[in-house]
């Protein structure tokens, strides 16, 4: 066992897990958050996340980790994958942890990499200006065969480094191009647009092979999902697992947990969208902790342990074989945009037998709503279990639109 761990970012779920595990820990973040650690006795070192420079680096950080002894680092949320694989880096003495994290944090490279280890990716490239993008529209709809007068080719613009959706940007014709896309967007990476059903992947690596396995069902992306999969991506588990250990081997993984999101197209074949190193949005694997009876942030964090034996690895995850008894899911509530003033749970929802609970909040007051920015910013959640896979699509299509703030 690692003789500490640092967890990079902050999380009260990950930090619970890690006392109730008693496993030794530390928490990296920013000064903010140290009177709160303070009072309730959480082992923490403030660091400025958001600065690099001669005073602000990976060496000047490890030596304020020094005194807890500190071997193993964790990332908790996207801007902290750098932190924790330059840390890696020092720990491990291997450079090359380092440069796995930047192919984490640069969708650009991520693709490259992707493309060359032989995944199936969509057309891409990397964007400077307005000019560049409409010549990247002529050269999809060249490749997609497009006649004249033909709708073009839809295609979706990304920063390369935001987590989930930010600055996502969906082209469905060259006018998008101008009206979507605004000039601090520049540089960023265009993509074609990928068809086929979305869903994601949380796969545990250790020693370099796919330890554990989940796959998440999305009913709309951003907005709700469920575990495990429904029965017809639960068919396809053998050809997943397979495409995930050949990502597994192309980027060169040996510990952690990744997130990568796939499409599978209707002749069965998975295109790769993109993949992560932290912890995932969608409240999922508190999901997977209920659908498979083991606590999954705690599985996120060892699986960063080089030290750790397969055996004592094998006590933090479920029994191989084992099947969960129901499926799990949920939806995020984001308030329209507008006005607010109450909180209106429905009836019909807590008659819904699937139905569990949420936690929603009830707004102080009138207040202004107004557009987001990616899925980071939703009010709470809906939470439901059963045992029928297509009841549960039903009930999340369903809620995805129930007004619950008027």
């Amino acid at each position: 066992m690692a003789n500490r761990f640092a967890l990079i970012g902050w999380s009260l779920p990950v930090i619970e897990s890690m006392q109730k595990a008693k496993l030794p820990y530390v928490v990296v973040s920013f000064p903010d958050f140290e009177s709160y650690a303070k009072e309730h006795n959480i082992p923490f070192v403030g660091y400025h996340l958001d600065e690099f420079g001669s005073h602000s680096n990976s060496l000047a950080l490890a030596e304020l980790l020094r005194p807890y002894n500190v071997d193993v680092a964790v990332p908790l949320y996207e801007e902290t994958v750098e932190w924790a694989g330059a840390l890696n880096s020092l720990y491990r003495d291997d450079p090359r942890v380092l440069n796995r994290a930047f192919l984490f944090r640069n969708k650009a490279m991520m693709k490259r990499k992707a493309l060359l280890g032989g995944l199936r990716v969509g057309l891409f490239e990397e964007i400077h200006n307005y000019e560049q993008a409409h010549k990247f529209l002529d050269r999809l709809n060249e490749a997609e065969l497009q006649l004249p007068g033909e709708d073009d080719a839809w295609f979706h613009v990304k920063p390369f480094a935001s987590a989930g959706t930010v600055g996502h940007r969906f082209i469905k014709s060259r006018e998008d191009i101008d009206k979507k896309i605004k000039p601090a967007d520049f540089p960023c990476l265009a993509e074609s647009h990928l068809r086929g059903q979305e869903f994601s992947c949380e796969a545990f690596i250790h020693k370099g092979k796919v330890r554990f396995l989940n796959i998440t069902e999305y009913v709309k992306l951003g907005y709700s999902n469920f575990i495990p999969a429904g029965p017809e991506l639960e068919a396809k588990r053998e050809l997943i697992h397979k495409e995930i250990q050949k990502l597994v081997d192309i980027f060169g993984i040996e510990y952690g947990m990744i997130h990568p999101e796939w499409f599978v197209t209707e002749d069965g074949n998975l295109n790769f969208g993109e993949v992560a190193c932290r912890i995932p949005g969608g409240h999922i694997l508190e999901l997977a902790s209920k659908a498979y009876e083991f606590d999954a942030l705690l599985a996120f964090v060892v699986s960063h342990d080089p030290s750790l034996s397969d055996e004592a690895l094998d006590k933090f995850f479920p029994p191989k074989g084992y099947k969960p008894k129901k499926y799990y899911g949920n939806v995020m509530v984001f308030p329209k945009s507008g006005h607010i003033t109450r909180l209106e749970i429905p009836e019909e929802l807590t008659e819904e037998p699937y139905y569990l609970d949420n936690n929603l909040f009830q707004p102080l007051g009138p207040q202004k709503i107004s557009g987001r920015e990616g899925f980071g910013n939703h009010f709470g959640t809906v939470n439901f279990a059963g045992d029928k896979a297509g009841r549960m699509r039903e009930l999340l299509t369903h809620y995805e639109d129930v007004p619950f703030y008027v």
